[in-house]
């Protein structure tokens, strides 16, 4: 088997042939269940007309050798691309062949914002209540925002949480998504040139952690990554400040360790006390599902 052979391979086959669970799925995208970790909300989405996956908990996608290679490393085994197509050959007669269909570029943005709003409406109270967050620490971060689809044409509304450029994270009870463009949201802390830098996965885990802060606020700085492949680009605002110590609010799963690992290799670097805070919400996948244990939710 060849690559072109390997990337005509529908992904959805193979997912299916390794036991992964679809969530919802429509005439183009199927949601699962990450195969590379538990989880309660499904955040692997694979395109079905463009052949390519994404995984919105790890920041990763890519095509059908990428995803391979991904999940043989998560199996323990060699994960080069030559095992990949290796591994596609002894098992070829489990799935099905893809046939390209012309689809608009990947550069197309598929949401656009519509509009921005102050946090108001009651579905949304309600969705942040049962996640622990008060609407009063709700409001100072988040906006309710209006967002089209261009594909289908279908508007929507989201609680949106803005990033360094001016794209959003979004979030209601049904989707989880993003506005590009895609990268970090900082946060200033309640001190003037502190020596305390505080980095969280998603904003839900960011709001949770402030419930438990004196007066709702970090004396520190605060770097929300919206994604951990985001770490990259929150580098530079790290380096040559004043910071002494960077804590870390990663997830607790495989994807979240290694992403304090690359945080406590930067830290190593450049000389920063680094304090991973997984202690304090393990064994909890993350901060905001300790947060909702603490109150009883």
């Amino acid at each position: 088997m060849n690559m072109e052979q390997a990337k005509s391979i529908h992904l959805s086959s193979i997912l299916n042939r390794i036991g992964a669970k679809v969530s919802k799925q429509n005439s183009h995208d199927i949601w699962y269940f990450s195969p590379f970790r538990n989880e309660k909300t499904a955040s692997f989405h694979i395109h079905e007309g463009r052949n390519v996956w994404y995984d919105w908990g790890e920041g990763k996608g890519g095509n059908t050798i990428d995803f391979v290679c991904h999940y043989l490393y998560y199996q323990g085994e060699d994960h080069t691309p030559a095992d990949a197509l290796r591994w596609l050959g002894n098992m070829h007669g489990s799935f099905t062949s893809f046939a390209a269909k012309e689809e608009q570029s990947a550069s197309t943005v598929s949401l656009l914002l519509r509009g921005v709003a102050q946090l108001e409406h009651f579905s949304f109270m309600r969705y942040l209540d049962n996640r622990g967050i008060p609407a009063s620490l709700a409001r100072k971060y988040l906006k309710q925002v209006r967002v089209e689809n261009v594909r289908t044409h279908k508007e929507f509304y989201a609680l949106g949480f803005i990033n360094e450029n001016n794209g959003y994270e979004l979030r209601n009870k049904v989707f989880k998504g993003s506005i590009a463009p895609k990268t970090i949201s900082f946060i200033r802390g309640a001190k003037t040139l502190p020596e305390d830098i505080h980095v969280f996965e998603g904003f839900m885990d960011f709001l949770s952690a402030l419930c438990h802060q004196k007066h709702n606020q970090f004396d520190g700085d605060v770097i929300v990554l919206n994604s951990l492949a985001c770490i990259p680009k929150a580098i530079p605002y790290i380096k040559n400040y004043s910071y002494k110590t960077l804590h870390s609010w990663l997830d607790n799963d495989a994807a979240g360790n290694r992403g304090t690992l690359a945080l406590m290799e930067f830290a190593k670097q450049e000389k920063l006390l680094f304090r991973p805070m997984n202690k304090l919400y393990r064994p909890h996948k993350d901060v905001n599902a300790w947060h909702m244990h603490r109150l009883g939710r």
